[in-house]
């Protein structure tokens, strides 16, 4: 049985449309997440080092999202609504809550446009209502023409490695079980494609191991892939950084003295490195033909 938690507001509004995503506003349906992603953002929170034994329900959320909603609407404050941005929105206890289900279908009465990203089979379940939404969704006055869809999906791959997933990704299916995924979405109808976010540095930004993702992306058929490093926070115990360089420690501890310099005292990696990755990115998008944006520009 999860927490049940109320909460005042679950609708929140980005400070601007995210760039990558085109994302304007933001809903977790839960607290915590059964993925249990060592290099989560959210880690050090007060969710502790195993999200899992800290999900919470939160148990008015519908009420409160619908009150803004109603509220948006009416000012025609229409913007794609990611569900699932702390969380991911088919973490199993969504089997028996529901609760994701539920938010989709108040995003579909009050006709908002859906970003969903997932490492869960689960989303299958909500193919149905998911198409309804993303014929009837109100899209911002400057992406009616060129986006003309009202939902965005995408499955999230630091690896294609099953043993690196495994340590770092606990409670997410396989990464070739996440193309699959896709490839069943994409014959749906959807827009869809792969967050390759974070990309692992010395493990998934190897021309090898960066080709084998964004070549799978292409070939099980995904409109486009988003390529990003890793971010890692803090020093404590519960830190997505402490708990990173554990799983450093078991999987390879040579390269632990590379990530120290890669990093230092900073959350992400230097500008030198960034760049480094968007450029071997850019060349093997280029290759396989497939657009490193979600936007056709």
């Amino acid at each position: 049985m999860l927490q049940q938690k109320q909460v005042t507001s679950v609708l929140n509004k980005h400070k601007k449309r995210d760039s990558w995503f085109l994302t304007e506003y933001s809903v977790n349906p839960y607290e915590g997440c059964s993925c249990n992603c060592l290099y989560c953002y959210i880690r050090g929170s007060k969710y502790g080092e195993n999200m899992t034994e800290h999900l919470a329900v939160k148990a008015n959320a519908l009420q409160v999202l619908e009150k803004q909603l109603t509220n948006r609407a009416k000012k025609d404050q229409y913007g794609i609504v990611v569900v699932g941005s702390a969380t991911d929105a088919y973490i199993r206890q969504e089997e028996d809550y529901k609760l994701t289900e539920s938010f989709l279908k108040l995003l579909l009465e009050y006709r908002f446009p859906v970003f969903i990203s997932t490492k869960r089979s689960l989303i299958t379940r909500d193919i149905s209502l998911l198409k309804q939404i993303d014929e009837a969704a109100i899209l911002p006055p400057d992406l009616r023409d060129s986006l003309k869809r009202g939902v965005i999906l995408s499955v999230s791959i630091s690896s294609m490695n099953d043993k690196i997933a495994d340590m770092l990704e606990p409670g997410a299916i396989k990464p070739l079980q996440r193309l699959e995924l896709l490839q069943q979405l994409k014959a749906e109808g959807f827009l869809v494609g792969v967050n390759a976010i974070p990309i692992l540095p010395f493990i998934s930004d190897t021309e090898e191991e960066l080709e084998k993702i964004i070549g799978g992306a292409k070939q099980y058929g995904a409109d486009y892939i988003l390529v990003g490093g890793l971010t890692l926070f803090g020093s404590a115990a519960a830190d997505s950084k402490t708990l990173f360089f554990k799983f450093l420690e078991r999987y390879d501890r040579a390269l632990i003295a590379k990530y120290n310099s890669l990093y230092g005292i900073n959350y992400f990696a230097t500008r030198v490195y960034q760049d480094a990755l968007k450029q071997r990115a850019d060349k093997f998008c280029k290759k396989h033909g497939i657009r490193n944006y979600i936007l056709i520009v």
